[in-house]
């Protein structure tokens, strides 16, 4: 399956993928709630995910595909490898990470790796900040969305000072000195 949220990309992926018998293209979404009801129907082997879609990120999309099926296994699929939002995204469970400008052996090669080992391993290199723990990228969006650190808290089934120390390396991380800086920062680097 295919989520991306760009139709030539979708269709370029399909007619490259077509070519190989030993892959069918089973269905392909737009955004990450399209991506969740497809995968709820179709059971897909492997999703091509793209990392930023209209409704949200990848890592917000890799859980629920695991929770409808729980089978499949995720590849991110980015333009954006440096991004800092890849880190949450495997943290979050996806297997790998493949560049949008990989050829289409790369990409073939990639899936069969994913559908075979369950992993997937470039050389890709990582984002230039320090990558955000899927927990700090818990914290931080609830912080996004206004919650006090007792409320983070009790959502994250955490201690007051389990998340304010979550709170202070998110904020070192994204060089940040308080919440409103920590937002601005995150949303400028496409965590948010």
């Amino acid at each position: 399956m295919i989520v991306d949220d760009h139709p030539v990309v979708h269709d370029g992926v399909a007619a490259q993928l077509q070519r190989s018998p030993d892959m069918t293209v089973v269905g392909h979404a737009g955004t990450g709630a399209e991506a969740v009801t497809v995968c709820a129907a179709q059971h897909p082997d492997i999703v091509l995910l793209d990392l930023r879609l209209p409704d949200c990120l990848a890592a917000d999309i890799v859980p629920e595909v695991h929770r409808v099926s729980p089978d499949s296994r995720v590849l991110l699929f980015t333009a954006f490898p440096e991004h800092a939002a890849v880190a949450p995204t495997l943290a979050a469970g996806a297997c790998g990470i493949l560049v949008k400008h990989a050829g289409a052996t790369t990409i073939r090669e990639a899936i069969r790796s994913v559908a075979r080992t369950g992993v997937f391993r470039t050389g890709t290199p990582t984002a230039s900040t320090p990558a955000v723990t899927a927990r700090e990228y818990d914290v931080l969006r609830l912080v996004a969305a206004g919650h006090t650190n007792l409320e983070i808290s009790s959502e994250l089934n955490l201690s007051i000072n389990t998340v304010k120390t979550y709170l202070r390396t998110v904020m070192h991380k994204l060089a940040a000195r308080n919440r409103v800086q920590l937002i601005a920062n995150a949303r400028a680097q496409g965590l948010l």
